[in-house]
């Protein structure tokens, strides 16, 4: 199993020292978010720190990012890690797209169908020096001069991986991308019986090998180095499932557990502004249902319980001032848990 962890978002003079540190303690990727810091500006300074790690976005908002834009950025950051980028998308869902980019909203999985398919259009046109031509419903790409072209890299093509919670998503994921970015608000029951299925009905239209398509995540890692730090750990990612479990669109992870009436129940409170309260409305075993949980002693045991068999990447995070050699140890220990992804596609 692949183990990755997050980069400084806030403080650009921490990000070399943190890549490098987890690099050193046997990471196999470095992962930024499009929450409320840009998430490329991270990976261009850990890009020129390492020399192993992957890099990847976990994930940016697509829509209201240009796929030019987004294809100039991530083939800058893949040059300059010497192939090491992976490009992780997501729709988001309508009110931020509306309400907070202010940019249109449309159904998000043919828009973001063509949205991954323009992508791999330009970096085509770019490192096979040929033609630009996507024309689709949403997007159209029909020029491109030599002094805007960036020169071939040499590199293997930059994997594409979509978030995806919903099974139309799960399923556009299998057919058009090299990998799966399963939300953390997900169960191993809601994985076993509606992702993995739509994901491989995917696949079978596309056909390509499941060994080269990455499933990462699908739920919740809570690990301390004791009790306390566990609790602690733990009620925050109480809050988390709160706040995912107020919004809608997520509710079919809910209702194949029987908790339609606790969704309702967040997103009403949500709607009155009752955030700090809501957490506490999520019972233990709801926690315990999305996230592996366990002591620092533990956590391997609780990963392959929760993950195994089903996930081939997770993120994993310790708190400051944890020794690196124990950090070390805990990855090595969850990467020998076997996973079916072997390494993306080379060819372009």
């Amino acid at each position: 199993m692949r183990v990755e962890t997050g980069l400084p978002l806030d403080d650009w003079r921490a990000v070399a020292d943190a890549a490098r540190a987890a690099e050193a303690a046997g990471f196999d990727g470095l992962a930024s978010f499009d929450i409320s810091n840009d998430p490329f500006v991270p990976l261009a300074f850990a890009a020129v720190a390492t020399e192993r790690i992957g890099l990847g976005t976990g994930i940016v908002v697509a829509f209201p990012r240009s796929p030019m834009v987004v294809a100039l950025t991530s083939i800058d950051l893949h040059r300059e890690s010497r192939g090491r980028f992976h490009l992780g998308l997501g729709s988001q869902v309508k009110g931020h797209n509306v309400r907070r980019f202010g940019v249109p909203w449309s159904a998000p999985v043919p828009r973001l169908r063509e949205y991954v398919e323009s992508l791999r259009a330009i970096w085509r046109c770019w490192e096979r020096e040929e033609p630009l031509r996507y024309e689709g419903d949403h997007y159209r790409f029909t020029l491109m001069t030599p002094e805007f072209a960036p020169p071939p890299t040499g590199l293997p093509p930059i994997p594409v991986s979509i978030a995806a919670v919903g099974p139309a998503m799960m399923k556009l994921a299998g057919r058009i991308c090299d990998g799966v970015r399963l939300h953390g608000f997900a169960t191993r029951k809601y994985l076993e019986e509606v992702a993995l299925p739509k994901v491989e009905e995917g696949l079978r239209e596309n056909p390509r090998a499941r060994s080269q398509f990455d499933v990462w995540g699908g739920g919740f890692i809570v690990t301390g180095a004791d009790e306390a730090e566990l609790q602690k750990a733990l009620d925050a990612t109480r809050y988390r499932i709160a706040f995912y479990g107020s919004t809608r669109s997520y509710h079919g992870v809910l209702a194949i557990h029987g908790w339609e009436e606790l969704g309702l129940e967040l997103h009403a409170m949500s709607k009155r502004g009752r955030w700090q309260e809501m957490a506490a409305r999520v019972p233990d075993e709801v926690v315990r249902t999305f996230a592996a949980v366990g002591t620092h002693d533990e956590i391997t045991r609780a990963i392959e319980e929760r993950f195994g068999g089903l996930s081939d990447s997770v993120a994993l995070g310790f708190g400051a001032g944890t020794d690196p050699g124990l950090v070390r140890e805990i990855v090595q220990d969850v990467r020998r848990i076997p996973a079916a992804f072997e390494g993306y596609s080379r060819d372009w």
